[in-house]
């Protein structure tokens, strides 16, 4: 039975005026609340691992702490240090915190449902787009020039260095990061969030003549894929252990070293969402979006209505909680180490693998090899190729320098001074030295 839609044929993009307005404000309403739930989870986890209480005392259980701190945030005095360039200024906070907003326009949080109290039909998505992950990609990539903007503009060598800190971390990790998504596109055949989601709805594995049925999510598919999105959502999303824009032993904060109030705030709301974008995005991709997880799967109104919303929910908060659990578990890494991760192991990975995958399309196009079967092989093969990357080398022995040599050399060792040898020549025996003398 086909579900009537509120116009005839109508999908995303096509809503009345007034569904689309109740979806903009869900959004906003929905990341401004998750923030605040974040903030005071992390909190309350960290304290946990760390044998503290946490947030105990505003509301039920403390859930009141990041809301009190939030009205703070915004009655504190706004400073303005001197010297700045005050309209670049002003405007860096905005630049970071408008786009983190955008990003959930393409995000489905779940399939066709009815509107309460209407006969109106719609779907859980603001819209959608035939390149709806470039466009995420592209309007994450624009809070990187408030991050830049906001250290130049401060005119403090500190916020300077944290903006160039940023800007060189996050594009190097987007570059890894866009790479991790381009299997994803080879296998589904689209940069549609919903279509990828549709795409990751079941998958038959056909091992030795049987019909296995496994979770079509690309995450154990494209598993490598799947890793260095993890690390690469992390270190773009400048959280520890790659907090090193704002290394606070190094930097102070970085560049949120001069701002203050409600600016400061602004880029703390940024910060969090992007966390939550980044792991909606990967729920989206890797983890089958809005779809029931197995065993919940099997019940037959598990992906219909809006329970959808609720599965979405609980894998994006899984990514949440693994980026707690970092923060509570990891030291920071040194900023050389962390380039080298990006520039040296996950980009050249992510071609390798890119190659693969592209090599198994193929060949499971012109054979009837099954595609599963070699793309499992090739992950083994890429497994196998990183860790012998991390196998320390047999250390070389040292041959001596002419440094070393003239530092043995003994002059008075024939009860007369001889002057070192000549570089490349051997020097004649002592006893012959003497002898001469």
């Amino acid at each position: 039975m086909t579900i009537p839609l509120a116009v005839p044929d109508a999908g995303v993009g096509h809503d009345p005026w007034w569904v689309i307005l109740i979806k903009v404000l869900f959004i906003f309403v929905f990341l401004v609340v998750l923030t605040l739930f974040n903030i005071w989870w992390e909190r309350r986890v960290v304290a946990r691992m760390q044998h503290r209480i946490g947030p105990n005392v505003h509301g039920p259980a403390g859930l009141l702490q990041s809301l009190a701190d939030g009205v703070k945030l915004m009655l504190k005095e706004d400073l303005m240090p001197k010297g700045v360039d005050r309209f670049v200024f002003v405007l860096a906070p905005a630049i970071v915190a408008i786009p983190a907003f955008l990003t959930f326009a393409v995000i489905p949080f779940g399939p066709t449902v009815k509107i309460p109290f209407t006969d109106t039909y719609t779907r859980l998505q603001l819209t959608d787009l035939p390149v709806s992950v470039l466009y995420v990609m592209a309007i994450a990539s624009i809070g990187i020039y408030g991050i830049v903007l906001g250290g130049w503009s401060s005119n403090s060598t500190y916020s300077l260095l944290g903006g160039l800190r940023s800007s060189a971390q996050m594009i190097s990790y987007e570059v890894a990061m866009g790479l991790a998504l381009v299997t994803v596109f080879l296998f589904a055949g689209s940069m549609s969030t919903s279509e990828i989601v549709a795409a990751q709805s079941h998958q038959t594995v056909h091992w030795f003549g049987a019909s296995i049925p496994l979770p079509g999510w690309y995450a154990f598919l494209l598993f490598p894929s799947f890793v260095i999105y993890v690390i690469s959502m992390i270190g773009e999303t400048n959280r520890a252990p790659f907090d090193l824009p704002e290394a606070e032993g190094e930097l102070v904060a970085g560049f949120l070293t001069e701002y203050s109030s409600i600016k400061y705030a602004m880029f703390f709301l940024a910060e969090y969402i992007n966390m939550a974008t980044v792991s909606a995005l990967a729920t989206t991709l890797f983890l089958g979006g809005w779809r029931a997880p197995w065993p919940i799967s099997l019940w037959d109104g598990a992906n219909s209505g809006y329970w959808p919303v609720l599965w979405f929910l609980g894998k994006m908060m899984c990514f949440i909680f693994f980026y707690i659990w970092l923060r509570g578990t990891l030291p920071r890494l040194r900023y050389d180490q962390f380039m080298k991760l990006g520039w040296k192991i996950l980009i050249p990975v992510s071609l390798v693998w890119i190659l693969l995958v592209a090599t198994v399309r193929a060949v499971g196009r012109e054979t009837n090899f099954s595609r599963t079967t070699l793309l499992v092989a090739a992950a083994v093969v890429l497994v196998l190729a990183v860790i012998s990357m991390f196998v320390p080398q047999k250390p070389k022995p040292e041959q001596p320098t002419e440094a070393d040599r003239a530092k043995d050399f003994d002059a008075f060792a024939g009860g007369f001074p001889v002057p070192p040898p000549i570089s490349g020549q051997q020097s004649e025996p002592t006893s012959k030295a003497g002898s001469r003398g």
